[in-house]
This record gives C-alpha cells, structure tokens and sequence, in this order.
C-alpha cells in the first residue's frame, strides 16, 4: 500500500495511488475472466463500428432514428474503452493499480457516459413517440437541427451532471488502505475508503443519481405509455405489429441498461455489497454495451436491409 506522507507540510497521510482488488486470486478464473473480457470488447467494437458504418453509409438510414442510434454506438464504444482495458491490465498484473487523478478521471468518464447514455435513450424514446403519435409532423418537429440540439444536450448533460459528485467524492481525505474491491473506479467502492464521513455525501449522491436516471425514465414511460395508447387505436394489426418492432429493440435496451443503472446507484449504502455491485457493474459497462449492437441488428429489419446493401454493394465492386 502505497501512502504519501505529508507531515512535514502539516497534513495528514493521503493515498496517491488505488489498487483493484475485484478479480479472484485463482489463476484458473483469471484466464478466463480475461479471455471473455477481450472476446466481448472485441466484438462490442466490432458491432458498434459496424453500425456507424452503416449509418454513415446508407442514406436509408440518414434518419433522426438512427442518428441518435449512431450516437449510441459511438458512446457505448467508449464505454467499454474507459473499463475494459484497465480491466485486462488489472488481470494480467494481478491486481493492478491506479494513480490518486487516474481515478477521478476515470470515474468522470464512465459516469459522464452513463448520464449521456440515460439522456440518449430518453431522446430516442421521444423521437419514437413523436414518429408515431405525430407522424404527420414528424419531419418538421424532428428536423436535423432539432436531432442536433437534443443530441448536444444529452452530452453535455454527461459531462456536468456527474461533474461535483466526482469533485466532492475526491475532495474528501483518502489516508489509508487503498485497495477498491472493484473492477474500476466507482462511487461506492471508492467512498468506502474516505477517511471521513461520508453520510452527506451519499445523499447528495443519491439525489443526482436520481436526477441522472429517473428523470429520463420518466420520460421513457410517458413516451411509451403515449405510444401504446395510440398504437391500440391503429385499425388494422400490421399497423400496430410494425409500431412494436420499431420500438422493441429500443425498449429492451432500455430495460437493460436502466435496471442494472437504477439497482446500481440508487440502493441505500446498507444495501451495497461487494460482490453484488461488481456483478451490477459488469452488466452495465460490459454486457449490455455488447449486446446493444446485436439487439439493434438481430431485431431491425432496416439494419438488416443496410447491411445486405452494403455487402451487395462489395461484391459488385469486386466483381468489377
């Protein structure tokens, strides 16, 4: 454990660097855990690169849809990249280590992509609402300098709404041990090690938690309940079986992503359990930013339709 000591300059003893202590000390489990991390950042890039291509590339998908949709992909990209990485390093080090600034930088990323992300999800759910319920003014109100407003907003709504939680939550005094039963740089784990009380802390974390993830929610569930009041009205069933299929690969997204966020940070500290927050973490940094791909190309005929087009569009110029 690595301490500076200050003294000689009137200060208590402070950590200068962390050490993740979340991997299993069998040998065995690491490899595996390892081989699966890079198996699943490899293809969560692969998938998420591929629908930006596609959305870059066909104009059929030149649509606010999939403009938000590719601003999905881009996010989840850095995502995993934020995580994954220090996450294999750890593996391979053995449990590795992070400088005192790495972390809050750190920790500022992934929060401020998970915010962006309850914002981007929130902003799809509106655009679905819209296309649905309006579709008469649906060009006019969802227009690309519109797209382009609601997009800049949800990022920057990503990176200053976590911005004095990750301030206040690294003002405090970290003097000692250092060691985070973590994967990465999260708020709970971290806060357990503050040599401080941390009471006011979690309550004012839990209100922008709140304000981060249910506030958007909100918006999810009004969008949807508008959307299926409409859809039920629709005379004839294909209307209402192509309505579903537009917003399911969104809504199972949004199920999980919100479920694993909202059970993640908005629990009482009595109720964070070490292992229970690492499993939590794995799905919402890991899993559900790999499976997103695969959700939007699996259960979208128009991304299939893309991606036959693009394929189509390589054999004829090899062919040539």
């Amino acid at each position: 454990m690595r301490i500076a000591n200050d003294t000689a300059l009137g200060n208590p003893s402070r950590v200068t660097q962390f050490i993740f202590l979340g991997f299993s000390q069998d040998p065995a489990t690491r490899v595996l855990f390892g081989v699966g991390l890079s198996f699943t950042y490899t293809l969560s890039l692969a998938g998420n690169s591929v629908l930006l291509l596609l959305t870059a590339l066909d104009p059929a998908l030149h649509t606010p849809m999939y403009f938000f949709l590719c601003n999905l992909s881009f996010l989840e990209a850095c995502y995993t990249t934020v995580t994954i990485p220090k996450m294999l390093a750890s593996v391979l080090a053995e449990g590795g280590t992070i400088s005192f600034l790495a972390c809050a930088a750190q920790m500022q990323l992934v929060l401020s992509l998970g915010t962006a992300e309850c914002y981007l999800l929130a902003a799809m759910a509106y655009d679905r609402y819209r296309a649905i319920c309006s579709p008469l003014h649906y060009p006019l109100l969802m227009n690309p300098r519109a797209c382009a407003t609601m997009a800049t907003a949800c990022w920057l709504c990503g990176i200053l709404l976590p911005m004095g939680k990750v301030i206040w939550i690294f003002s405090m005094p970290y003097c000692g041990p250092n060691e985070i039963h973590h994967f990465f740089c999260d708020i709970h784990p971290v806060l357990r090690l503050a040599c401080a009380d941390t009471s006011r802390s979690e309550v004012f974390i839990v209100l922008i938690s709140f304000l981060i993830t249910v506030v958007p929610f909100l918006t999810v569930l009004v969008s949807y309940a508008c959307i299926i009041c409409t859809v039920l009205k629709s005379a004839t069933a294909e209307g209402r079986h192509k309505a579903f299929s537009t917003c399911s690969s969104h809504l199972t997204v949004v199920v999980l992503f919100y479920g694993s966020a909202c059970a993640m940070y908005l629990r009482p500290k009595a109720g964070h359990v070490a292992e229970v927050d690492r499993v939590m973490a794995l799905l919402y940094t890991v899993v559900t930013p790999t499976l997103n791909p695969l959700i939007y190309s699996l259960r979208n005929q128009e991304v299939k339709a893309a991606l036959r087009r693009l394929g189509g569009r390589k054999r004829f110029r090899g062919a040539i």
